[in-house]
């Protein structure tokens, strides 16, 4: 299995789309809407081209990561930049041969390389602890509700790097898409099932799961 990380480039663009919506496909709620937020980030001011990837096995893309700017800020309205993966995945074809871990670990060793003070993400901890990823919490961020929650987590990228920072994150808006947006895309894509499934209860629950 020859496995190679780059860039991407414009001609893995639509198959990107394609292996980002297998991925996500009823995973978090019936359907998914991840294909379009990736199409629709990469014109986006936010949108770090520098620190999207994708993942080859033997050629064929087989999964990606894509990066916007965020930003903590704190109760006097300072500003701090920090950054923020997401979409990440692997097509289902290739779960669990650590291409994964490969991507997560060689994006956060570019964002180092770049300079970038830190990474805020949300996910299942579990997923995300392995790389160094702690609670919010832990340095006093919390989402926009002023709430501390157990899926939002921090990275920093240097000693120091959120050194007496406290505030809220501020996720791009370029993750946010409309329904209707979304449906009008996916309707250039091969007709799928829409369903419910345990793993959107799970992700639900996940999602309010305060860190107390």
């Amino acid at each position: 299995m020859r496995i190679h990380i780059r860039n991407e480039k414009l001609q893995d663009y639509r198959r990107v789309e394609e292996v980002a919506r297998e991925a996500f496909w009823n995973l978090y709620f019936p359907g998914c809407h991840e294909h379009f937020v990736i199409h629709k980030m990469r014109e986006h001011e936010d949108f770090i081209k520098d620190l999207s990837f994708v993942i080859e096995v033997d050629g064929e893309v087989v999964g990606g990561i894509f990066y916007t700017h965020s930003k903590v800020v704190t109760e006097e309205q300072k500003e701090y930049p920090t950054i923020s993966f997401g979409p990440v995945f692997i097509s289902p074809d290739y779960h669990g041969k650590g291409l994964g871990r490969k991507l997560i670990t060689h994006s956060i060793q570019a964002a180092k390389e770049e300079g970038y003070r830190a990474i805020l993400t949300l996910g299942f901890p579990y997923h995300y602890e392995p790389y160094g990823f702690v609670g919010g919490k832990q340095y006093n961020i919390s989402m926009p509700d002023q709430k501390f929650y157990k899926g939002l987590l921090v990275l920093p990228l240097y000693k120091g790097a959120l050194e007496d920072i406290s505030g809220c994150v501020v996720f791009s808006d370029a993750l946010e898409v409309d329904d209707e947006e979304v449906q009008a895309f996916d309707q250039s894509f091969p007709p799928k099932e829409k369903k419910v499934q345990a793993s959107q209860r799970e992700f639900e629950k996940a999602a309010s799961m305060l860190d107390e």
